[in-house]
């Protein structure tokens, strides 16, 4: 058998998510949309395979399978397929949070963190709520409580984590301006892509980093 190095399925990811966001920054003038919604159902899969071979936790797979689902259904720009993306997506931060709160530690600095984190969401849902469609309000609301509760619970696993919750903040962040109709930085889906790819890349090796690797049969090829 030929042992696959553990490294193998993160430099695959990195290869898809370059072919990502250069095909998101083509877009416009090569019509690379199909290229992009390869490379992008690519991403979770290849992490996931890190993953597992690194020994991660089953509720850390959970949560990229429910993002996996996300990823696909939000390649449609229907409004029904963007709300049940949005479910996927909410389903995969309580994935990510009893993987925080199994796996990680209580940082000392919790009180004024939360203080911060209800601050920033307060902000956001401010600025937000009256521009949003009517049907997008209470969803929105509701995955924005999920996604500070992510970012926040992160920051038990360690500085590459947090910075992985924090980008996911980021990313949706950037979609949920382009919902309620304000102005993002250009190429937005270039940006959103790319701090989503940090955030997944982040998150599951910030979380992955220091369990056991998986050896024998799953760790080889035949």
């Amino acid at each position: 058998m030929t042992r696959v190095p553990l490294s193998l399925p993160l430099r695959l990811f990195a290869l898809a998510a370059c072919a990502d966001l250069l095909a998101l920054l083509l877009d416009t003038r090569f019509h690379a949309w199909p290229a992009h919604a390869v490379c992008k159902a690519l991403l979770l899969p290849l992490l996931a395979w890190y993953a597992v071979r690194a020994g991660a936790p089953r509720s850390l797979l959970a949560a990229l399978a429910a993002g996996w689902l996300g990823d696909l259904l939000l390649l449609s720009p229907a409004d029904p397929a963007f709300l049940a993306g949005m479910a996927a997506f909410a389903a995969g931060h309580v994935c990510y949070l009893v993987t925080f709160l199994r796996h990680g530690a209580t940082p000392r600095s919790l009180p004024a963190r939360l203080v911060g984190a209800v601050l920033v969401l307060a902000a956001a849902l401010l600025v937000l709520w009256p521009r949003l469609p009517a049907g997008l309000r209470v969803p929105m609301a509701v995955y924005s409580v999920l996604l500070t509760a992510t970012a926040l619970a992160a920051q038990r696993c360690g500085t590459r984590a947090a910075a992985g919750g924090a980008l996911f903040l980021v990313s949706d962040l950037l979609i949920a301006l382009g919902a309620a109709d304000l102005t993002r930085p250009a190429p937005a889906d270039f940006w959103i892509m790319l701090t989503y790819a940090l955030a997944q890349y982040l998150l599951v090796t910030g979380i992955s980093r220091g369990a056991p690797v998986t050896t024998g049969s799953a760790a080889a090829v035949r």
